[in-house]
Parts: structure tokens; sequence; C-alpha cells
């Protein structure tokens, strides 16, 4: 690749992987990084071999495709789930099971609750302030609720 770019010689590659960090810290998303590693990695096999800029090139790819599929793999899946607490960031799923009573009524199959301090929507039977419900089920971020 010096041909294409005599000033920086043998160092592109390391230019390239500096700037695509700094892109990952300008625009956080766990993507630029990946690119970075494939320029590094191809930086590396640069010092190593004297390739023509068509196998760099045909490096970097590969491992940029690699290294990007790997990498989005690994941070998507399950196993990244908190076993000590499933809903995390999804706590309405914790109030499935559990009754409350209601300090306002539901009318015409709406109302709204209060817990922990939070007001949820609630879809249910009319029924009077005080009455007991249990939530059975979440839509969206609506409490579904039936009486006790």
């Amino acid at each position: 690749m010096a041909e294409f770019f005599p000033l920086l010689g043998d160092w592109l590659w390391w230019v390239a992987a500096g700037l695509l960090l700094f892109l990952e810290l300008l625009a956080p998303g766990i993507f630029f990084i990946w690119l970075a590693f494939a320029a590094a990695v191809t930086g590396l096999v640069d010092i190593a071999f004297d390739l023509p800029w068509q196998a760099e090139l045909m490096i970097f790819a590969v491992v940029a495709a690699v290294s990007v599929y790997g990498g989005r793999r690994f941070y998507r899946g399950p196993a990244n789930e908190p076993e000590d607490n499933p809903h995390l960031n999804k706590r309405q799923y914790n109030y499935v099971g559990k009754s409350y009573t209601l300090k306002e009524p539901i009318r015409d199959g709406r109302g709204r609750l209060s817990i922990e301090d939070t007001m949820w929507e609630i879809e249910g039977p009319d029924l009077p302030s005080g009455a007991r419900i249990k939530v059975t089920a979440i839509d969206d971020m609506r409490l579904i609720v039936a009486p006790l």
C-alpha cells in the first residue's frame, strides 16, 4: 500500500487502526473497534510479510468480517443476560403475579396504579378504588390486571 500513500509507508494500517479507534470514541457502538482490530492485524501481517496491496486489502476484509461478526455475536448473545436479575431494565415483569390495592378506580377498562412511587397504566375490568387486583400480564408498558 506504500505506493498509494508514500508518506505513510508501512505505517498505513497503524494509522488506519488509530483513526478507527478515534471514530469509536466519537460514535460509540462497538463497531469501529472491530475494524481497528482488523487494521492492526493487517499491520502486523504487513510487517511480517511484504505482501502486495491486493493481499493486504483481502486480509483486512477477511479479518474485519470475522471480527465484526464475532464481536456482534459475543455482545448480543443471551449469555450476557444477568442470571441473578433476568428482568433488569424490564421491571414491569417483576409485578406479574403480585396483588395490589387500587387507589383510583378503573373506568372504561383503563386506570392507573401506583407501585413503588411509579404510576403505571393498567388495563382490566371496571373496578372501584379500594378493590384488590392481581397483575396477570404485561402489554408493552401497560399492566393487565384482574380482580382478586
